[in-house]
């Protein structure tokens, strides 16, 4: 004979009253132990809780439901900290949750943050040694052809000057010629490339 138990809604045999049900607590006890028959009924229980949360901090399903294995993975290796005496089972469950989801949030803005420094740095490096090395050559170019304007004197001076770092006097010892036929030569030399270049300052 049957009867059905009143606080649970159980049946069992007459006389007998069936154990109570175990509570989150006790799966996770049992968890600690290695129990995967319990380890299995305490993710059923409380899964859609611990997603829900995961996945209103991260939004995206798929990284919700990545993290939320994280999280029953974590539970698994680490049941045996569970302190009924700091909280029941599912606040311990959602406490690993929510660091977890935290995480994979500072890490997604760090990465995140890592790429546009690296974006930036791989954009604007490039483009702006291109600008210079095409300003110097266009630059060279006409500095080159400006000095075909020169007399051969005023060319050679200047070439002395400022390719070969030559001081006045060098260049007057050099070109066997006294100093001050060399800053005149200097001089008339610069006023000529000003003029083609068309630097008027």
């Amino acid at each position: 004979m049957l009867v059905r138990v009143a606080d649970t809604g159980e049946t069992t045999a007459a006389g007998g009253v069936e154990p109570p049900s175990p509570t989150l607590g006790d799966l996770l006890r049992a968890t600690a132990t290695g129990d995967r028959d319990a380890f299995s009924r305490l993710y059923d229980a409380t899964a859609p809780r611990v997603f829900g949360l995961v996945r209103r901090l991260l939004v995206d399903a798929a990284q919700a439901e990545e993290v939320t294995q994280e999280v029953y993975l974590e539970s698994w290796q680490t049941a045996a900290r569970f302190d009924p005496a700091k909280g029941d089972a599912m606040a311990w469950l959602l406490t690993l949750a929510h660091r977890r989801a935290v995480d994979r949030v500072r890490a997604a803005q760090a990465s995140h943050d890592r790429d546009l420094r690296v974006g930036a740095r791989d954009l604007d490096v490039p483009v702006d040694e291109v600008a210079e090395i095409v300003e110097t050559r266009v630059e060279h170019e006409r500095v080159t052809t400006a000095l075909g304007a020169l007399s051969d004197a005023q060319r050679e001076a200047l070439a002395l000057a400022y390719y070969e770092g030559c001081t006045q006097s060098e260049i007057a010892a050099r070109l066997d010629v006294p100093l001050g036929t060399v800053k005149t030569r200097l001089r008339d030399g610069m006023i000529r490339l000003r003029e083609v270049l068309g630097v008027t300052t």
